[in-house]
């Protein structure tokens, strides 16, 4: 298949989804006997983007595949446009989300004791709401406690192909920068910050946390993201 066509296609294609292809779905669109295949479409992307490269929107590979957007450094000017301001989220819950991302599979009273606070059902909820963490297991000990981990819809939020992107602990200096360390560009409706606080928690079936001392999330170790917990169980992956 002539790549120029083929390039045409997937440019209309991924203008019209509304969100991130995979190779697979872009694939998909042509016909049994038309169908290009892998190679041919990573021609056809490489090209695209070669294409991209002075306009106002860049090709962007994430989690779920790629993806025609405005270019990152265009936002600060273009988010004018939005009369809305892009939501904050707490601190609690940033904290929350970047323990899940290092640490993953955790259980939730893991993350009780790193934090040295209770942690509230309505932060768990929300990050659940926007899809950016799930159950992925349960940990193989009495009451078989649930593990949460990062999807995939995390990733492409925050512009990243996979967890091996992820800054290291010590490149985030203040928790409250989370996101612009990881240049999120597509912020999501939410609540204000002010509405996801720490509360004590009522969940009868959390796994009871231990008596700890507060933690610095920095003060963890820089590669904890590349070695799960012992004793986990995966139900699934992200």
């Amino acid at each position: 298949m002539d790549i120029a066509y083929l390039k045409t296609v997937v440019e209309g294609a991924l203008l019209a989804a509304g969100g991130p292809l995979s190779l697979n779905q872009l694939n998909a669109l042509f016909p049994d006997e038309e169908k290009p295949g892998h190679g041919p479409l990573k021609q056809a992307l490489a090209s695209l983007d070669a294409d991209l490269e002075n306009r106002a929107v860049e090709l962007t590979e994430v989690g779920s595949g790629y993806r025609i957007q405005v270019r990152a450094s265009l936002m600060p000017v273009i988010s004018a446009l939005w009369s809305e301001k892009p939501p904050r989220y707490s601190r609690a819950l940033l904290e929350t989300l970047a323990i899940i991302a290092y640490r993953q599979p955790i259980t939730r009273g893991e993350i009780e004791q790193i934090r040295g606070v209770s942690l509230s059902a309505n932060i768990l909820r929300t990050l659940q709401e926007r899809e950016w963490i799930k159950v992925v297991g349960h940990r193989d000990v009495p009451g078989r406690p649930e593990l949460l981990g990062t999807t995939r819809a995390f990733l492409d939020y925050f512009n990243l192909t996979s967890l091996d992107q992820l800054p290291t602990l010590a490149e985030i200096k203040d928790i409250d920068n989370l996101e612009p360390e990881l240049e999120l560009i597509h912020p999501a409706a939410a609540e204000p910050a002010e509405a996801i606080q720490d509360e004590p928690s009522t969940d009868p079936e959390k796994e009871p946390s231990q008596e700890r001392e507060p933690n610095s999330l920095s003060d963890e170790p820089q590669d904890d993201r590349q070695t799960p917990p012992p004793n986990a169980q995966r139900d699934g992956s992200a």
